[in-house]
């Protein structure tokens, strides 16, 4: 499937002076069909409705290992201290995020272009791809921060310029993902409304936001509402399974206030089709390792 998506015209307006009320939004969650990759009929019309799809197994127990070593050696690389894109916790200081991980890692950027993702993220677009984000994500045992309630297509629009949700994240875990340390909720169905957030973009936003968000969130009445609406499921399983889910679903993570610790991959496709353009509702674009503006499509 393939529409035409017009980037002067904001379809989703959001950083509002006064809150604003929320939406249907006016694009498909999936652009492809059953022939045009792995996901079968049923599968799509679920993720279609749900907004989210979970795969166990999709690496091997040795990818694992060879991907977690790879965690660690970047979370602990000295010539990465300083460097922007390595996000650290507000509170403790630890090693939180690195982003652009397919520039510091062989292994990692050939994940990119591996047939179980990449297939799987063309045909839910519709079209080629390429990376607008990634990163690897620790969230350490007893110390770990969650993220408030938000979509990414939120902040994606606002402050890196995507014109429409035609985005797709794909989120391998490394770590057991138990129900209490810290997993990532989701609120099946959520994806399908777009909820416009309330203040203006502060200059350099970024630069707090990835540590703790507070700007592009829902306010209490609205998660409220929606968590009633919608439910709320969690992303449970073994290491090596994954998670796939709507760039503007409702989601959020708690604290890891347990001894467990918890990881992943995190990798964002996005349509060549729907190309960055300049931020809808911020003073200016986002640095080049949060939100990648070489739209060549991945081989």
């Amino acid at each position: 499937m393939t529409a035409t998506i017009d980037p002067t015209t904001d379809l989703y307006p959001t950083r509002l002076p006064q809150p604003g009320e929320a939406f249907n939004r006016e694009h498909p969650t999936v652009w492809g069909s059953p022939d045009d990759g792995p996901f079968d009929t049923a599968a799509l019309e679920a993720h279609e409705q749900r907004g989210f799809t979970i795969l166990e197994d999709f690496i091997t127990a040795s990818e694992v290992d060879e991907f977690s070593a790879e965690l660690h050696r970047l979370s602990t690389d000295p010539t990465l201290a300083g460097d922007p894109r390595v996000i650290t916790e507000k509170a403790s200081g630890e090693v939180r995020t690195v982003f652009e991980v397919q520039k510091l890692s062989e292994s990692l950027a050939a994940l990119g272009r591996d047939p179980r993702l990449l297939d799987r993220a063309r045909q839910l677009l519709g079209s080629d791809v390429y990376l607008h984000q990634t990163r690897v994500n620790y969230m350490p045992g007893f110390k770990g921060t969650g993220f408030y309630w938000h979509s990414d297509f939120e902040t994606w629009h606002a402050e890196d310029g995507m014109p429409a949700p035609r985005a797709v994240s794909c989120s391998i875990a490394l770590t057991q993902n138990y129900p209490f340390n810290g997993g990532l909720m989701v609120m099946p169905g959520s994806h399908r409304t777009f909820v416009p957030s309330v203040g203006e973009t502060p200059e350099d936003n970024h630069a707090s936001s990835l540590k703790e968000q507070k700007i592009g969130v829902p306010s209490e009445d609205v998660i409220t509402t929606m968590a009633t609406q919608f439910g709320i499921d969690q992303f449970t399983g073994a290491a090596g399974s994954a998670l796939w889910f709507d760039s503007n679903i409702m989601h959020g993570s708690g604290n890891n206030i347990t001894p467990f610790p918890r990881s992943n991959i995190f990798m964002v496709f996005n349509s060549v089709e729907n190309a960055l353009t300049e931020p809808y509702a911020a003073p200016a674009a986002r640095p080049q390792h949060i939100a990648n503006r070489d739209f060549t499509p991945l081989r």
